[in-house]
């Protein structure tokens, strides 16, 4: 995956909060969660007494600040974004919204903006207090994405993807998914929170599917000089970004890392096969029309 290197960044499109983390427990709902949020809550049981939606937690906490001096000097251009991780993820982020913001208009809407925030260790939200053990989430009472960008070391080293900047970036796509959900009012259709043909399920894979229509449009979609931003994707860039689909379904984490055992009743996500088949349906027709995962009866 390449940026062209004379674009220009649009810093406003993200946070830099690295370093004033605050633990605790987020709230769970209408996508909240993220790709490995409920799969997380799932394994660890550790959000016990989760907080309630609405809680006025957003915001900094006491002593935090948002510094994006380091992402202001280091990030400017799509050569930054070349050799820079940190450039690469702003780049990601603003290429998607560029690609929403141009399908809104299409379809005659208006695309809002969500920021992301980069986070260490923990974050306060619009949805509660969150660790980074919730891995990368998107909270609807905020519109905003919130990432701890060690989640792509841990992805790798735990979860044995291949990764790479385009497994990153799907990751992203992902979340960014759950915005359009939240501003088209999909994520509050969801009633059931798990099982293999929930309505959590229905919503991730969508994601995922909304993930694979940017993907098809990324190098096609222009930024304000006219050029888009991201100039190439390989099919090995493709290939890994299936790859980490595998690697966060609910029954590879649940046989993997979850003691051995598929429990499809469990499922909020989907299984690897299905993140697969709905990141390749989107990638391959680029068409959103066809991420309606809550009519279909055929999942995968």
């Amino acid at each position: 995956m390449r940026f062209d290197e004379g674009a220009g960044l649009d810093l406003s499109e993200v946070q830099d909060q690295r370093g004033g983390g605050v633990g605790g427990r987020v709230a769970i709902g209408g996508g909240g969660l993220g790709v490995l949020g409920l799969v997380v809550y799932f394994l660890f049981s550790q959000f016990g007494g989760v907080a309630p939606s609405g809680s006025g937690l957003s915001g900094l906490g006491s002593g935090q600040q948002t510094d994006d001096t380091s992402l202001s000097s280091e990030c400017r251009t799509g050569a930054d974004a070349n050799r820079n991780r940190d450039c690469a993820t702003v780049a990601v982020i603003n290429s998607i919204q560029d690609y929403w913001a141009a399908e809104f208009a299409r379809s005659g809407q208006t695309y809002r903006k969500a920021t992301t925030k980069f986070f260490s260790g923990g974050v306060r939200t619009g949805c509660g207090n969150a660790s980074s053990d919730v891995g990368p989430f998107y909270c609807p009472a905020d519109s905003m994405v919130y990432i701890d960008l060690a989640f792509f070391d841990e992805l790798r080293s735990r979860f044995g993807a291949q990764g790479g900047p385009f497994a990153e970036a799907y990751v992203l796509a992902h979340e960014y998914g759950h915005h359009v959900q939240n501003l088209n009012g999909t994520s509050d259709r969801v009633r059931s929170r798990s099982g293999p043909a929930s309505d959590s399920v229905r919503l991730e894979l969508q994601a995922d599917c909304y993930a694979g229509v940017w993907a098809n449009h990324a190098t096609s979609t222009p930024t304000e000089t006219g050029r888009p931003l991201v100039t190439d994707i390989t099919q090995d860039d493709i290939n890994r970004a299936l790859d980490t689909a595998a690697r966060i379904g609910d029954d590879y984490i649940q046989r993997e890392l979850g003691g051995g055992r598929v429990d499809e009743s469990q499922f909020s996500h989907g299984s690897s096969k299905q993140r697969e088949k709905w990141f390749t349906t989107g990638i391959t027709t680029g068409d959103p029309a066809r991420c309606d995962t809550f009519s279909t009866r055929d999942l995968g």
